[in-house]
């Protein structure tokens, strides 16, 4: 007679973001916890985990942002970065932004690995976005590892992971130029009507647009404001932005 052999049942399944802890500051000071537990706060209104610190023969720059989307200081430690931070400040997807808003302890192979993501963004559907900024050309093995094990963590936690580089220099000239609009104050609501109301008829170059709505010198900044927070659309990927780029109306939803 033959004795059946039952093998143990498996160990029950855990969340993978039970093994992620993560390190974040708040108003009661610095905090960690596993992410399973943490994951839907909101990080996009923390502090820093930590100071951007400047030294003398510091190579990288660091600074401060003014984000239209936050109303309040953002924080960059290279010029990489501030443009990438310009563009999250402008992509429609934005609506917060937290410089290094936690500090994930992660494992990568058989190490135990801690890595600060440069950015959080919250969505306006609600929804978390990580993002890394690095150069290709400085993503070393072992850094490429840290991203993917951070990828794969921010998948788990629902949230949408994305590791960048440089910014196309045409399109981040023509940002730099554009973010010169972005605060309210460049908005006239009643030359925007004006404007609206002459590009329904048809597209046309900027320059005509202004020379159509008003004394073009007062007319410009809210055009370029309204590119900035996109109720108007012009190419901004292909050649640099002046006065003979043709915008269009668009829906602000």
């Amino acid at each position: 007679m033959t004795t059946a052999v039952c093998a143990p049942p498996p160990p029950p399944r855990r969340d993978p973001l039970e093994f992620v802890t993560v390190t974040f500051c708040d108003d009661g000071g610095e905090q960690s916890d596993v992410l399973a537990r943490v994951h839907h706060r909101p990080f996009e209104s923390g502090r820093p985990v930590r100071a951007l610190r400047t030294y003398k023969g510091q190579r990288n720059f660091v600074g401060e942002w003014w984000s239209a989307t936050t109303g309040d200081h953002v924080g960059f430690e290279s010029w990489v970065e501030r443009d990438r931070l310009m563009e999250l400040d402008f992509v429609r997807e934005s609506v917060g932004i937290a410089s290094q808003p936690f500090r994930l302890g992660l494992r990568v192979g058989e190490r135990a690995v801690a890595h600060t993501p440069d950015y959080f963004v919250r969505c306006g559907d609600g929804t978390g976005w990580v993002v890394d900024v690095r150069p290709d050309a400085l993503v070393g093995e072992h850094d490429a590892a840290v991203f993917a094990a951070t990828g794969r963590c921010c998948e788990a936690a629902g949230w949408r992971y994305t590791r960048v580089g440089e910014l196309d220099p045409v399109f981040a000239a023509n940002l730099r130029w554009l973010a010169g609009y972005r605060h309210r104050r460049c908005l006239d609501s009643a030359i925007a009507a004006v404007v609206a109301e002459v590009l329904a008829a048809a597209p046309m170059p900027i320059g005509t647009l202004a020379e159509r709505c008003g004394p073009p010198i007062v007319v410009l900044p809210t055009i370029f404001h309204l590119i900035w927070i996109h109720r108007i659309a012009t190419d901004l990927g292909s050649v640099p932005l002046s006065l003979a780029s043709v915008v269009r109306g668009r829906s602000a939803a």
